[in-house]
């Protein structure tokens, strides 16, 4: 029999509300969360929730989390390479503002990040993200509650 699937959570820049939102989910679906990061986190008593902490430096949460993910997990990110390798491997990901990725939108947003980060090393200020606004929380959560519903019972 094969695992049931779970979620990943790139957890060093996911917001706050996000993971509440996933902490909520999991209690309720008693799906397992697992978040990823190179600082220590909180996460409430639960045995659907564990945090894993890495050790500082480039890349490195990124790269457990697509060391360990499986086929049909869901991986939370804003990291556009990551998503991308979770894809490749049989995974689905997700932007914390509710986009999913998919395998025709991931190449347009690596090329888009390639672009930004070219304009960035030349000087040019490209900004920051803005603000989460309560409806990218509901997108999140509908994106999240399509996942949920797939799951086998």
């Amino acid at each position: 029999m094969s695992e049931p699937a779970r979620i990943w959570v790139d957890a060093d820049a996911c917001p706050v509300a996000i993971k509440e939102i996933l902490f909520r989910a999991a209690q309720r679906t008693q799906v397992h969360v697992t978040l990823v990061a190179n600082h220590a986190l909180r996460t409430p008593p639960s045995s659907y929730i564990r945090g894993i902490q890495v050790p500082g430096g480039f890349d490195v949460a990124d790269n457990e989390i697509a060391r360990q993910v499986m086929p049909g997990d869901l991986v939370v990110t804003q990291d556009i390479p990551l998503a991308a390798a979770v894809i490749e491997k049989g995974a689905l990901a997700v932007h914390p503002r509710g986009e999913l990725y998919t395998p025709d939108t991931i190449r347009q947003r690596l090329s888009m990040r390639n672009f930004m980060e070219e304009l960035r090393g030349t000087g040019v200020d490209t900004g920051g993200p803005a603000a989460l606004h309560p409806r990218d929380k509901q997108a999140f959560a509908n994106q999240l509650d399509r996942w949920l519903a797939q799951l086998p019972r």
